[in-house]
């Protein structure tokens, strides 16, 4: 199947990797000539300007947008809007708030462009291990592009599914964050308890690999802490700076409207601004665990 790509960082180019390996030809779009550059290398066609793309593909066009939520999303679908066609298709892979998912949505088909919203979660391991996608939609579409979807999954029958209407993908990986919050925060704490018993000169690097192995607490999550306490025990090039990306900060809210109580995924995100305070060990393996999984930006010590 033929795509067009607008957006290609970390996730977007690896996505664009995975579907070029799979057989689609793939048509990409970013500001950065660099990132352009990178996609060429890997059999992708590059466009010089948005608008390109409704000459570089037939009708149906299907465009898969990987820009950062909030304003670089609402420009790029707005444009897109004013260029593609009816019948013409726009996926947002974006961690966009649901609800503007949903806003979005009925603007486009007033213009006959159908929307897809694609929870994805993989971060930089995407492009070898396959992607988790949570998929909003209309089912004839969401069947149209299953293709795509099978390609840039770990597999064509599982980690990707259509979950619901338009902004349902959103909001299902809106909640998926949060769980993530959640966990990482009780590995975090744990370590944080084990570092400071220092009669026992316990070895941090140590117990995260005997826990990965026949343990209850066994997880991917702890296998990238295992990761980097192997390569930095100490954590001494992170600092106890824990940035957050809003999709906690949703669900937290979501919950609050809802009147679920939610007090591990709220204590989380709390315990994340908490860190833009105070120094923790805490706060250096969440660091540590979003730079490995994800390849967030971190704040690096320089001491």
């Amino acid at each position: 199947m033929d795509i067009a790509m607008v957006g290609l960082g970390k996730m977007g180019l690896n996505m664009a990797t995975r579907l070029l390996r799979g057989n689609h030809r793939v048509v990409t779009f970013d500001l950065s000539d660099q990132s352009l550059e990178a996609a060429e290398k890997e059999g992708a066609e590059i466009i010089e300007a948005l608008e390109d793309i409704t000459s570089a593909l037939a009708v149906p066009r299907a465009v898969w947008v990987m820009v950062p939520a909030g304003n670089p999303t609402e420009t790029v679908i707005m444009e897109l809007a004013d260029n593609l066609s009816e019948g013409d298709i726009v996926i947002d892979g974006g961690n966009s708030n649901y609800k503007d998912s949903m806003r979005r949505a009925v603007y486009l088909k007033e213009k006959g462009v159908h929307s897809v919203d694609v929870g994805t979660s993989g971060g930089i391991w995407g492009l070898q291990e396959g992607y988790s996608m949570m998929v909003g939609g209309e089912d004839a579409i969401v069947k149209q592009l299953r293709p795509v979807f099978e390609t840039l999954a770990p597999a064509p029958d599982r980690g990707w599914g259509h979950v619901g209407p338009s902004g349902a993908g959103h909001f299902v990986k809106m909640v998926h964050n949060g769980i993530e919050y959640g966990l990482m925060q009780a590995y975090a704490e744990g370590f944080d308890i084990m570092n400071a018993k220092k009669e026992f000169d316990l070895d941090l690097s140590q117990i995260s690999e005997i826990w990965r192995y026949g343990s209850v607490v066994r997880s991917w999550l702890l296998d990238l802490t295992a990761e980097a306490l192997a390569e930095d025990p100490e954590l001494i090039s992170f600092e106890a700076w824990v940035e957050d990306s809003g999709e906690g900060r949703w669900t937290v809210a979501e919950a609050i409207d809802k009147d679920v109580p939610a007090p591990v995924i709220t204590l989380a995100l709390e315990m994340r601004l908490a860190s833009r305070h105070r120094d923790s060990y805490a706060a250096k393996i969440l660091s540590a665990m979003r730079n490995k999984f994800g390849g967030h930006k971190v704040r690096m010590s320089h001491e």
